[in-house]
């Protein structure tokens, strides 16, 4: 199960996926984007199923949770991988609609997700795995919205609570510490504050933004029983930037 499946990380996640084997259920609110990205794995010879929903709405969540095994059998794997930012506010010039909406998709649709992720891991008897997107803003003050800092410091904090309750029970949790990634939503960011790309990729060690597909390869293998030792952690996917 891949959210935020409709652009960016999760549809290059959910192509690779795809590609490596796995039948991936996408989550995102443009249907239309969902049922493209489903005829053209099915067309390269994948399997894919479409579950349209909003992350903030916990019955999506329960549908999307519901398609993968309904449509497939089991629920092994999940990438929650939904987000929003703003960028260039002050926290005292934030609206409270705004803190609300990135609370609302970053750490509820996180919650959201994993309430119901995790007892299908469970009911299968074998667990599984989850890696929820988290950002250097979940470990750092990059100079993002102070709502997303925050937003992106609760998804690290579930994600360790969750692999600390489950990690007995054959689930694993981890988050990617991601940093600035060339996506649809990075570029709005950029359009309305040009001169964030030139902070984004100076404190990276690499110079420069990450591809997606860059990023889905890391949750890919967390995803995998390539790595199966791990738990709890917090993934740089980052060039660099957490490393100085």
């Amino acid at each position: 199960m891949i959210t935020g499946a409709s652009s960016g990380i999760g549809a290059a996640a959910a192509r690779l996926f795809a590609e490596e084997g796995a039948a991936v259920v996408l989550m995102a609110r443009r249907e239309d984007r969902l049922r493209a990205l489903e005829k053209e794995i099915v067309a390269a010879g994948g399997r894919a199923a479409v579950a349209a929903g909003d992350v903030t709405e916990p019955a999506h969540a329960e549908r999307a949770v519901a398609t993968a095994v309904e449509t497939f059998g089991r629920l092994d794997a999940a990438f929650n991988n939904a987000g929003w930012a703003v960028a260039g506010t002050l926290l005292h010039e934030t609206d409270d609609s705004v803190f609300d909406r990135i609370m609302r998709v970053n750490v509820h649709g996180v919650w959201n997700c994993m309430r119901h992720q995790i007892p299908a891991m469970l009911a299968s008897g074998t667990g599984g795995s989850i890696v929820n997107t988290s950002s250097v803003a979940g470990l750092l003050a990059t100079g993002a919205a102070a709502p997303y800092i925050a937003a992106k410091h609760a998804v690290m904090g579930l994600t360790r609570a969750a692999a600390d309750e489950y990690g007995d029970r054959g689930i694993r949790v981890n988050g990617l510490i991601v940093g600035s990634t060339r996506t649809e939503l990075m570029d709005e960011v950029l359009e309305k504050t040009p001169a964030l790309e030139t902070s984004f990729t100076a404190r990276a060690i690499q110079k420069r933004m990450a591809e997606p597909r860059e990023v889905a390869q890391a949750a890919a293998w967390l995803c995998s029983t390539r790595a199966s030792f791990v738990t709890g952690a917090a993934m740089p996917v980052d060039g660099g930037w957490t490393a100085v």
